[in-house]
């Protein structure tokens, strides 16, 4: 009788990698390294996360032992690890930020609410009628871990505070309403 964790399993893994030559081989290498046997990559260049990152899936096979040493060897590769398998982001919400978000750095905006509250941005909508020079409003969808959405809400109201952008909240809980 074998041991459930000496089973192979299929994972998904999704990653954020910079525009540059060599980062999709840079992701591969630790899942090759780490006894990881690739099923799928879906990687479209034409696609950007809302920090200028190419979303990648990768679809592997390994052991449920061998998986973990995998994830932490791409966080240790400093690739960013927007979800590994069961460790999802499962919850969303969106918010809407109004105020001078261009001048303000919209970029430092986000990386900032991210480094607080470990949410990933997953769609962005700006719209700047008057251009850069005006009052802005984005629309932005955030996906954090379950029970964070508070933790999150807060991240994003400090960071607005300190930027003086104003913030429309979610109005019920998770934000899809």
């Amino acid at each position: 009788m074998s041991d459930s964790t000496d089973e192979v399993q299929s994972y998904t893994v999704r990653l954020e990698l910079v525009d540059e030559p060599g980062e999709l081989l840079r992701a591969l290498e630790p899942i090759a390294d780490n006894g990881g046997n690739l099923l799928s990559i879906f990687h479209e260049r034409g696609n950007v996360t809302p920090r200028g990152h190419i979303p990648v899936e990768v679809d592997l096979e390994a052991t449920p032992e061998r998986f973990g040493g995998i994830v932490d060897a791409l966080r240790d590769a400093g690739i960013n690890v927007i979800q590994a398998g069961a460790e999802q982001y499962s919850e969303a919400l969106t918010v809407v930020l109004t105020g001078h978000l261009v001048n303000t750095d919209l970029s430092d905006t986000l990386s900032r609410i991210h480094e607080s509250s470990d949410a990933t941005v997953t769609d962005l909508s700006l719209s700047a009628p008057a251009g850069t020079t005006d009052e802005s409003s984005a629309r932005i969808r955030l996906a954090t871990e379950e029970g964070a959405v508070d933790r999150t809400m807060s991240a994003v109201r400090t960071v607005a505070d300190e930027k003086d952008l104003r913030v429309i909240e979610p109005l019920a809980a998770g934000g899809d309403r």
